[in-house]
């Protein structure tokens, strides 16, 4: 019986042999026996890395939960449609202080683990941000539309690991060619804003290039991220846009297209607003009080609609349960619909949609001049805390970036630093 294997064995290593010298011999001389094309031109970075920096969270909290590291496991691709990114820069937004302070929880573990197969608090340790800048370090079998090399931007879901590191894994479905127009810094403050932005006006509110010609938009919150993109769309469309915020930011707003402007500071906004002409749409980024009397400022009868980005569903999951939770939402949002659409106006919610497709139109209108990136202040990858609460402070005008390639920053501050003391000492002798 050993020596019948023995010889079996024997034959299966000269065949192996055979074949490989017969591939090899056709391969030489140019038959088309089989491609040679066996392997990707690809960068294998999970060989070369096994950890990186990141910046994590290991509970919910306050500001100190925010932990750097730099042994944070590798991302890996999973699935053949995923891509690794190498981060040139990143961005904060809302979401981004409220899942450090625990929000929405229940329902993006559920997003993440539908079978509840993992253990309680499995999300740990957690990356946040989702808006990334950077380059494609290596690309799954079935991306076809990149390669590794190729610069490209995304916003990615909040129920996968963030942006806030080194690498991050991301959908093919997701990224976009970043405009070239654009530096890493200034293309990572506009994924998460632009598709929210999109996701609300063109999907949810149903407008576009070729239906918003002389429509009379309202924006509520327009002086942060999701207004200051939007205020831009609207007027890249051929609308009317006003703009309500602070008197501080009625010049940006003003800067970035919006034809008429209201103070919430210097009086009753709904008064102000019932001054002016009705409206075809309304965005609301606020929500609270302003959602009770601001539909009243719309067309009756018209196809007008009022589209709000404040929704009660995470906090409806957080409170009571999955099941529960969008039960209660579902009953929320059929009965406020119902309700307006009786008084002859749309009533939408809106959340953020992530979309490659989405992104690239966009991108055609960043290269063709038509949206410009706000970004209102640039932190380091070590200033990361300060980011957050500056981000948690309120009244912002723009976005907060984070730049993770911080090697040239320093170097080109240290030449600059050089440039001004030369020139200084110059001035000084003269």
């Amino acid at each position: 019986m050993y020596l019948k294997m023995y010889l079996l064995s024997r034959r299966a290593y000269s065949g192996l042999l055979f074949s490989q010298s017969s591939m090899a011999t056709c391969l030489r001389r140019g038959k088309s026996l089989i491609k040679p094309c066996i392997c990707r031109n690809i960068s294998l970075s999970c060989q070369r890395y096994t950890v990186m920096a990141s910046w994590i969270i290991d509970r919910y909290g306050r500001n100190d939960v925010l932990r750097f590291t730099n042994n944070m496991m590798f991302p890996v691709i999973h699935f053949p449609n995923e891509v690794i990114i190498k981060v040139h820069a990143a961005s904060l937004n809302p979401i981004d202080v409220n899942m450090r302070n625990g929000y929405g929880a229940a329902a993006l573990n559920a997003k993440r683990d539908p079978l509840k197969l993992k253990s309680a608090r499995s999300e740990f340790p957690l990356t946040l941000g989702r808006d990334v800048s950077g380059v494609i370090m290596e690309c799954g079998l079935n991306v076809s539309y990149f390669k590794p090399g190729d610069e490209v931007w995304a916003a990615v879901p909040p129920w996968k690991q963030g942006t806030i590191s080194e690498f991050v894994v991301a959908s093919g479905n997701e990224i976009s060619h970043k405009p070239k127009c654009l530096s890493h810094i200034e293309a990572a403050s506009i994924p998460y804003v632009g598709l929210t932005a999109w996701s609300a006006m063109n999907q949810i509110g149903g407008l576009n290039q070729d239906n918003c010609s002389g429509k009379r938009i309202l924006i509520f919150g327009a002086s942060g991220g999701v207004g200051t993109f939007a205020i831009q769309l609207m007027k890249a469309w051929g609308g009317h846009v006003t703009a309500v915020c602070s008197q501080d930011s009625s010049t940006l707003v003003k800067k970035l297209g919006a034809d008429d402007v209201i103070d919430y500071k210097s009086g009753d906004v709904a008064e102000q607003l019932k001054m002016l002409p009705l409206f075809d749409f309304i965005l609301d980024n606020v929500g609270g009080p302003t959602e009770k009397w601001s539909p009243d400022l719309l067309k009756k009868w018209s196809g007008a609609t009022y589209v709000t980005l404040v929704t009660p569903f995470l906090l409806n999951v957080d409170r009571l349960g999955v099941a529960d939770g969008m039960l209660q939402t579902g009953v929320t949002i059929g009965s406020k619909a119902v309700k307006h659409l009786c008084k002859g106006i749309h009533y939408r919610w809106a959340f953020f949609t992530p979309s490659g497709q989405s992104l690239d139109e966009i991108a055609k209108l960043v290269e063709s001049g038509k949206i410009h990136p706000v970004v209102q202040q640039v932190f380091s990858f070590s200033e990361v805390p300060k980011a957050f609460l500056k981000l948690e402070g309120g009244h912002a005008r723009g976005k907060t970036v984070i730049s993770t390639i911080h090697g040239r920053k320093i170097k080109d501050r240290r030449q600059q630093s050089l440039r001004d003391l030369f020139t200084t000492d110059l001035k000084h002798n003269a």
